[in-house]
C-alpha cells in the first residue's frame, strides 16, 4: 500500500533551475527518495552512488544497505545534508512537498519522477541515464524493457474479456479505478476491471460494491505491511461469480505497484494467472 499511495500523475524527469542542471556534471552522491527510483537506478549501473534513499527501498538486495532519510511521511534533512548529495532524485506527489522545496531552497540538485503511463518506465530509464552520463547502458535497458512489454502486448491481442475486482487494501478496502496504473496493466492483460468507471483514483469500497458489481475474477495483491492485514473470505457470498468459479488470484505488489523494469516480471505473472481463469471460467459455461 505505501508504494502504490506514492500517486501516478504526471512529469518525468526535470530541472527545477537551468543554473542547477549546470552544476551536475556526473553526479557521483544521489540520495534517491522512492524504491522505483533506486531499483531503476541499479538497472542502468548507477546503484553504487545512492548514498541515501527511503523506506520500502528494498531491491536489489545491495539496497538494503543504503542509508535511510525518511519515507512518506517525511524526510530527515539533517540525515540527507549529511550525506553531502550532489543530486537528490524525488517523486514529485510521492514525498512532501514542503520537504522537496526546502531542499531546492539549499541549493542541491534535484530532479523529479512521475510516470503515468507503462511506458514511461523506457523514458526513466533513459532520463536516467542522461542525467547519470550512463545513456549507452541506460538505452540498452531501456530497449529491452520495450520489446518485452511488446512482446507481452502482442501475446495477450484477441483473448476474450473477464471481469475482475483488484482488491488493492482489505481495510478500509481500497481498489483501483481506470485512470491508475494499475489499470492500464489489467487492460493489457484483457481483464475489464469492474471499478474502472469509479470517480477517483483508488475508491473505498464496501462488500456490497463488489457484489453489486459481479467480478469473474478477484485479485488480491501481497502487499507488504508492517502489521498484518485482515483477511476477507470472500465464500461468503457464494453468489459471486469468483467465488461460483473459485477464481482468486495472488499477485505480487513489490513487482506491480512499482515503476521499474521487474514490473514486466510482474505483468507475466498475472497475465499468466488471468489466462488460466479464463480457461476455467470458459471451460465451465
Amino acid at each position: 500500500m505505501r508504494t502504490i499511495k506514492f500517486a501516478l500523475l504526471g512529469v518525468l524527469f526535470y530541472l527545477p533551475a537551468l543554473a542547477q542542471a549546470h552544476e551536475i556534471k556526473e553526479p557521483q552522491r544521489i540520495v534517491a527518495l522512492a524504491p522505483h527510483i533506486v531499483e531503476n537506478l541499479f538497472a542502468i549501473g548507477a546503484g553504487e552512488r545512492i548514498v541515501g534513499t527511503v523506506d520500502y527501498a528494498d531491491f536489489p538486495q545491495q539496497a538494503n544497505d543504503i542509508e535511510r532519510v525518511g519515507g512518506y511521511y517525511g524526510i530527515n534533512m539533517e540525515k540527507l545534508l549529511s550525506l553531502k548529495p550532489d543530486l537528490v532524485l524525488a517523486w514529485k506527489t510521492g514525498n512532501k512537498a514542503e520537504d522537496l522545496a526546502y531542499i531546492e531552497k539549499l541549493g542541491i540538485p534535484v530532479a523529479y519522477s512521475n510516470p503515468n503511463q507503462v511506458d514511461n518506465v523506457a523514458d526513466e530509464l533513459r532520463k536516467l541515464g542522461t542525467l547519470t552520463h550512463l545513456q549507452t547502458k541506460a538505452n540498452k535497458v531501456a530497449k529491452q524493457f520495450e520489446t518485452k512489454l511488446n512482446a507481452i502486448r502482442r501475446a495477450q491481442e484477441g483473448k476474450p474479456k473477464v471481469s475482475v475486482f483488484y482488491q488493492l487494501w482489505p481495510e478500509p478496502m481500497m481498489t483501483v479505478g481506470g485512470n491508475t496504473w494499475i489499470n492500464q496493466l489489467l487492460t493489457i492483460c484483457h481483464a475489464d476491471n469492474v471499478f474502472a468507471n469509479s470517480d477517483t483514483d483508488y475508491p473505498r469500497i464496501s462488500i456490497e460494491n463488489v457484489l453489486v458489481a459481479n467480478p469473474e475474477v478477484v485479485i488480491i495483491p501481497d502487499e507488504k505491511s508492517k502489521k498484518p492485514q485482515p483477511k476477507i473470505d470472500w465464500r461468503q457470498w457464494p453468489e459471486l461469480p469468483a467465488v461460483q468459479h473459485n477464481q482468486f488470484i495472488s499477485v505480487n505488489a513489490d513487482l506491480l505497484h512499482r515503476f521499474t523494469t521487474r514490473m514486466l516480471d510482474g505483468l507475466t505473472d498475472m497475465c499468466g494467472k488471468i489466462d488460466v481463469s479464463r480457461q476455467q471460467i470458459q471451460a465451465s459455461k
